[in-house]
């Protein structure tokens, strides 16, 4: 059999794999290489991570709410008595795929354009009465 390592102490003199190797007789003078550097080169497209992104991102948003009479009209009730009677109020709506909530309190109902406008800290907010769902 050949002998791989000749410097070395008989146990060891026919090893082939390094790692079987107690590490005082290995070279010391090895490089130690990238570490983890070597992952950065898969990195060079950033359009590919912002599409992934973008997709675990959508899967994440919600429909949006599709109501029946009964459930627009218990709405318009809830709205007619915070409106005439107990402005401040909690609404619920949807927003792009997500679910709000804000406090706010209810200014007026342009009933034209079916919009609520309501005062949230001082400030105008508009919400469209099809994306409501809940007001308290």
């Amino acid at each position: 059999m050949k002998i791989i390592n000749p410097t070395m102490p008989e146990p060891y003199k026919y090893e082939t794999d390094y790692r079987k190797i107690p590490k005082e007789y290995l070279n010391t003078n090895i490089p130690q290489g990238r570490k983890m550097i070597k992952w950065a080169p898969f990195a060079t497209m950033p359009q590919q991570y912002e599409t992934i992104r973008q997709y675990k991102e959508n899967q994440n948003k919600v429909d949006k709410p599709v109501f029946d009479e009964l459930a627009l009209r218990d709405l318009n009730d809830v709205l007619a008595q915070k409106l005439f009677y107990d402005p401040p109020a909690t609404i619920k709506y949807w927003d792009n795929g997500y679910y709000k909530t804000i406090e706010c309190e209810i200014n007026k109902f342009d009933s034209e354009r079916n919009k609520l406008e309501v005062l949230e800290n001082g400030e105008k907010v508009i919400l469209s009465m099809d994306c409501i769902v809940e007001i308290e």
